[in-house]
């Protein structure tokens, strides 16, 4: 069972992918627990990541849903397996809200992240001034002592996308404005622009400006990013930022809507070279305005 009777990003993952194969062999709650020799309650939390399935529940749950796949059986299985394995960021989870754990255990779970910002530079590519510039000018209150520490995970979390084994591939598009018009004192500012700069040379990295010339596509909804956990770049997992903070989205639906929202910004979005001419050109007249 998830730690604490709270369903864990993985446990809920597994019980998503149960969900959807069970809808697409149009079988039925009661059906499948004859099927695990269960009540139709433990199917429902299995599915609903509150109680993680057993391996042999798995591969009948599978078997009579007609996926064959060895590969899928063996991702759900490790799911269940991985469940509540600890990661990294649970050593700061006193200082984290419970919904930025997820999201920090979906990125690191990912073997593809995609991310569309328009009001900030994303975390992933943050400097630890920047990074601590925004966290201060949050909306909402923020110990001044538990600044160091948010800053910190946000260092940690960019491993993820540095060049190594285990390394998502990882598409950020960026608003023009965003880069245009520091929120941050000009200095950091001017080193924020280097720095994405920089880790846009990377070959699992790409980075894209998506200019105001878009004009009603750059109207896409807050930030959002999209997570995939195969060899094949299928979101599987999408996560909103919002005041409050942020919230998964996993229903088969939604996961469409925002792919083809992503797909339709990078569309739209300026090719990875025009933007870091784009990029330089502007940090080199902040250079020279500062003069």
């Amino acid at each position: 069972m998830p730690a604490g009777g709270r369903p864990t990003v993985r446990s809920r993952r597994l019980g998503a992918a149960l969900k959807r194969y069970r809808h697409a062999a149009k079988l039925d709650q009661p059906q499948a627990a004859e099927v695990i020799s269960a009540s139709q309650t433990r199917v429902s939390r299995i599915e609903s990541g509150h109680v993680t399935a057993r391996p042999l529940e798995i591969r009948e749950m599978l078997k009579a849903y007609g996926v064959h796949d060895p590969a899928i059986r063996k991702k759900l299985e490790d799911l269940a397996k991985n469940a509540n394995r600890r990661g990294w960021w649970l050593e700061h989870a006193a200082h984290l809200r419970a919904d930025y754990l997820d999201h920090i255990c979906l990125e690191d779970d990912a073997t593809f992240i995609r991310e569309w910002q328009p009001a900030l530079i994303p975390g992933l590519l943050q400097i630890p001034a920047y990074a601590e510039a925004v966290i201060r000018s949050a909306p909402a209150f923020i110990d001044p002592d538990r600044v160091p520490k948010l800053v910190k995970v946000r260092e940690d979390r960019q491993t993820k996308i540095q060049e190594r084994e285990g390394a998502a591939e990882y598409t950020a598009i960026i608003w023009e404005p965003v880069i245009i018009h520091p929120v941050v004192e000009i200095g950091i500012f001017q080193e924020q622009l280097a720095h994405i700069l920089e880790v846009s040379k990377r070959q699992n990295v790409t980075l894209q400006v998506l200019p105001i010339s878009a004009g009603v596509k750059a109207t896409m909804p807050s930030a959002f990013s999209c997570f995939s956990f195969d060899s094949e770049p299928v979101v599987e997992a999408v996560t909103l930022d919002n005041l409050r903070g942020s919230s998964i989205l996993e229903a088969t639906e939604d996961l469409t809507a925002y792919s083809l929202a992503f797909d339709q910004l990078r569309s739209a979005a300026l090719a990875p070279e025009a933007s870091r001419r784009l990029i330089r050109g502007i940090l080199r007249s902040s250079k020279e305005d500062a003069k």
